[in-house]
């Protein structure tokens, strides 16, 4: 049986035709904390407040410029509409914000845990030469140890001083009696 043709196989999906938009997440996301920070300063406030009070007074007050009277639907409409896109780039900005959060975090975990690794392998070491200098003789150890020694050797000298003229006493008893 013959091998079917590309185009014809129906365990491959079909290409996609016509015009495919493609949107770089990291761009879109960049894009919508900024539009967040923006929304949320008093910069916007003030030309949002300055907009809607210029629509309303025109509204009102330029019987020929009445685009959206009274009630406002227009108006209401495009607050609408603001805050229908403006929660979800919020949304999206603070997921972000989340995210970063969450990495940074789990980098904090990580210093501190090789902070302690550290510490305890600093204090290891110092335990070790504490140890290590309680086996190792001080200044003022071999200092008293000289001492001990010199009083010994003396002492040594005088006795060998008086063993001497204790020996000829011998000596001269002994051939006195023989």
């Amino acid at each position: 049986m013959p091998e079917p043709t590309s185009r014809r196989r129906l365990d491959q999906p079909r290409a996609p035709r016509g015009f495919k938009l493609t949107i770089d997440p990291d761009t879109f996301g960049r894009l919508s904390e900024n539009l967040a920070r923006f929304l949320g300063t008093g910069t916007f406030l003030f030309w949002q407040t300055l907009i809607v009070i210029t629509w309303i007074v025109l509204n009102l007050v330029a019987v020929s410029l009445r685009w959206d009277p009274y009630p406002f639907i227009l108006l209401n409409l495009a607050f609408s509409t603001q805050a229908a896109y403006a929660a979800p780039l919020i949304l999206l900005a603070q997921n972000r914000q989340d995210d970063r959060d969450r990495v940074s975090l789990d980098e904090d975990r990580a210093r501190a845990a090789q902070t302690k690794a550290d510490t305890e392998f600093l204090a290891r070491e110092l335990a070790a030469l504490r140890i290590a200098v309680g086996e190792v003789a001080t200044r003022d150890y071999l200092r008293g140890e000289l001492e001990k020694l010199r009083s010994d050797l003396s002492g040594d000298i005088k006795r060998k001083k008086q063993r001497p003229e204790q020996s000829r006493d011998e000596t001269r008893r002994n051939e006195i009696s023989h």
